[in-house]
């Protein structure tokens, strides 16, 4: 009962799809008729998205009260977070590779589907737009969200959290994330239509790959959590690591698996890391930037997205095009942090970059997928912030840290007998 409370959305939101692909299955003309439920809700979150991204990053980054804090600690954190979400990126692209996500290519309706843009360009429209005006468009997120960011450190250059611009900008994104709260009340109405438009279009095929694309996510997620945290807990905190990692790990994976909340997690991921030994500075630094900036669960969803819509376009998923993908996978997963489950903006700038002609059929696909793994994505965040706190450690304590952990703990029990 706890789960489903903690999950009532998620399970809203998969039986408007379950019934939706039934409705699509059995009754294909009537799913055609109620395709307009999906695209409401697919306007209405284009339409947010573009503030909402613009005003929460630029207001995190204006609102930063200490710039200079803890660089050690900050350094060493955030190249571990980008390392490790390239790794995840890398291992999931070539699982989707060895094991394909679509049966077949479907017919597209919306446009046509050719070449993807070449790298050179990708680049650019990955950083830029000609005109301001360009910005302000769902089409040119990752450009924005790079304005954003400029524009916070602007803000921090005149004055940072004192100027009224940020404390406009921070009243502006609680606002827009209410107005998010309320679409999203509607995202079960919305993927049933979409869903039943779906499947009587492109037929039960798809049904089978999805199912297929979320039983490979879970698998490796487990498998990621199984294989490799307990190599960086190794590397982290040296003889030792991995044992003491796997007597504390369950804790922080249930309950961010439970709340698919990297914030509600971080309660629990203080308790253990302080359990384990972990200095104070170091978890109350790593932690609360995990979970807000470590996402190898979202770099991985990320790349089973684009795979997977690679597939429905007929496309083929390229070495050349799997590197960009890993990078905007790291990129979007570490921007998109600030915004609550991700607003439904990581999916939108994965299809921009490589499907801006099909958002309108990528988008929801991406969407649905991004949902649906949303608790094993969030666990995989949220545990993998206890984790990088050993290696952490290692640059910071010295790697012998755990080992003087375990000796002060023996010498402590000593005396109290």
């Amino acid at each position: 009962m706890k789960f489903l409370k903690n999950n009532w959305f998620i399970v809203c939101m998969l039986t408007g799809i379950v019934l939706g692909c039934i409705v699509g299955g059995i009754w294909p003309a009537f799913g055609l008729k109620i395709e307009f439920l999906g695209t409401l809700f697919v306007n209405m979150m284009f339409c947010v998205v573009v503030p909402m991204v613009f005003c929460s990053i630029s207001s995190a980054i204006a609102n930063m009260k200490n710039m200079k804090r803890a660089g050690k600690i900050m350094g060493t954190t955030i190249a571990t977070f980008l390392v490790t979400a390239a790794i995840s990126g890398v291992l999931m692209y070539i699982v989707c590779r060895i094991f394909p996500l679509v049966s077949g290519q479907y017919t597209v309706s919306e446009g046509e589907v050719g070449d993807t843009l070449g790298w050179q360009d990708m680049i650019v429209n990955f950083f830029t737009k000609p005109d301001f005006t360009e910005l302000l468009s769902r089409r040119a997120i990752l450009p924005l969200i790079v304005a954003a960011v400029l524009f916070g450190f602007g803000i921090q250059m005149a004055g940072g959290p004192e100027t009224k611009t940020a404390k406009i900008l921070e009243d502006l994104t609680n606002c827009i994330m209410k107005t998010v709260k309320l679409i999203t009340y509607y995202a079960p109405i919305g993927f049933f239509g979409f869903f039943a438009d779906l499947v009587a279009t492109y037929g039960p095929e798809l049904v089978a790959d999805y199912s297929r694309t979320l039983i490979i996510y879970y698998v490796m997620s487990f498998a990621y959590m199984f294989v490799f945290f307990p190599i960086y807990a190794q590397f982290g905190g040296g003889k030792g690591g991995a044992k003491i990692m796997f007597s504390k790990l369950f804790r922080p994976a249930a309950v961010s698996f439970g709340t698919c909340s990297s914030v509600a997690t971080i309660p629990t991921n203080m308790e253990v890391a302080d359990e384990t030994g972990i200095s104070k500075d170091v978890t109350d630094i790593v932690l609360p930037m995990g979970a807000t900036m470590h996402m190898d669960g979202s770099a991985m969803s990320a790349i089973i997205k684009v795979a997977f819509l690679f597939g429905v376009f007929g496309l083929d998923f390229t070495t050349e095009k799997a590197i960009l993908a890993i990078v905007v996978a790291v990129f979007s997963s570490v921007a998109m942090s600030g915004i609550p489950g991700g607003g439904g903006t990581g999916e939108l700038v994965v299809c921009t970059i490589f499907f801006p002609d099909q958002l309108a059929v990528a988008y929801p696909i991406a969407l649905a997928i991004g949902n649906l793994v949303d608790p094993p994505a969030t666990m995989v965040n949220s545990a993998g912030d206890y984790v990088v706190s050993f290696i952490v450690s290692r640059y910071v304590d010295g790697k012998d840290w755990l080992q003087k952990t375990f000796a002060k703990k023996k010498e402590n029990a000593a005396i109290e007998q």
